[in-house]
């Protein structure tokens, strides 16, 4: 695929994810079942160290590229030659003794792979596994709706994707035209951003409350129209990257992962 990442970055990639700092972080992590530091979890001092310890973290499976609807494709005045989805951080699945799995993200800052984000689940992982030499998965961050394009078409993944373009999927260029209507007027430095409104377009996904207000299924004219491009990840919502278990646990986002789809403004 144009523009994907090299294996030397992805490579990069794992070895921030699965860094001794990161699996320390990691430990804590699953040992509060996921909830933000500061926040009081279920367990005392003392069990969580006890869980924490008894965690044993680890990474499975390959670093993969995780990509996102490409603003730029939100704001032309069609599909075109425009990319739908644009690479925004790589993804490491770790799971604790338990069985219970972590969403590792990792992004470029200041030239080197940081580890930004930790969310609960897999679904990075999971959903990048079902793209092949001939289909690209992204995500509609705003939706929580994970895609699939193949032969000029976008397919589902995921119930919010369902609800957004139909259980069938629909044609490239009437996905286009959803996702211009729905975000064009919501980009950085719209009205909407400069009210305060979800942070205008933002591809951190949580930070962005944005719900579909059309739904629609059918199809589209397909079109050849790139389906993916950009190498360089984005660092997700400032998060700061690791330098040490204390500066991993300062600077990024441990959360749970959203499981209702977001309601609208």
């Amino acid at each position: 695929m144009a523009g994907a990442p090299t294996t030397a970055q992805l490579s990069g990639a794992h070895r921030a994810a699965g860094s001794a700092a990161t699996l320390r972080v990691l430990e804590t992590f699953f040992a509060r079942d996921g909830l933000p530091p500061g926040q009081k979890g279920r367990l005392g001092p003392a069990q969580e160290a006890r869980a924490a310890e008894a965690a044993d973290p680890r990474l499975v499976g390959a670093t993969v590229p995780v990509y996102s609807l490409n603003p730029d494709f939100v704001t032309a005045a069609s599909a075109g030659r425009t990319p739908v989805a644009t690479m925004e951080f790589a993804a490491s699945k770790a799971v604790d003794a338990d069985g219970d799995t972590a969403s590792v993200w990792t992004a470029r800052v200041s030239g080197e792979w940081q580890v930004v984000n930790i969310a609960t689940g897999s679904d990075e992982t999971d959903y990048a596994a079902r793209a092949d030499t001939d289909s690209v998965v992204f995500r509609e961050p705003q939706l929580n709706a994970w895609y699939r394009v193949t032969g000029g078409r976008v397919l589902p993944l995921n119930e919010e994707a369902r609800s957004s373009v139909g259980a069938d999927g629909t044609g490239l260029a009437r996905y286009q035209r959803l996702v211009h209507q729905r975000y064009a007027d919501k980009m950085p430095g719209s009205r909407y951003d400069e009210r305060g409104y979800a942070g205008g377009y933002d591809t951190g996904g949580d930070r962005a409350r944005l719900a579909a207000d059309v739904r629609a299924g059918g199809s589209g004219a397909p079109d050849a129209a790139p389906v993916a491009a950009g190498a360089g990840a984005l660092a997700v919502a400032g998060a700061a990257g690791v330098a040490g278990a204390a500066g991993v646990a300062g600077g990024l986002l441990l959360r749970r992962r959203r499981l209702r789809r977001l309601a609208a403004e």
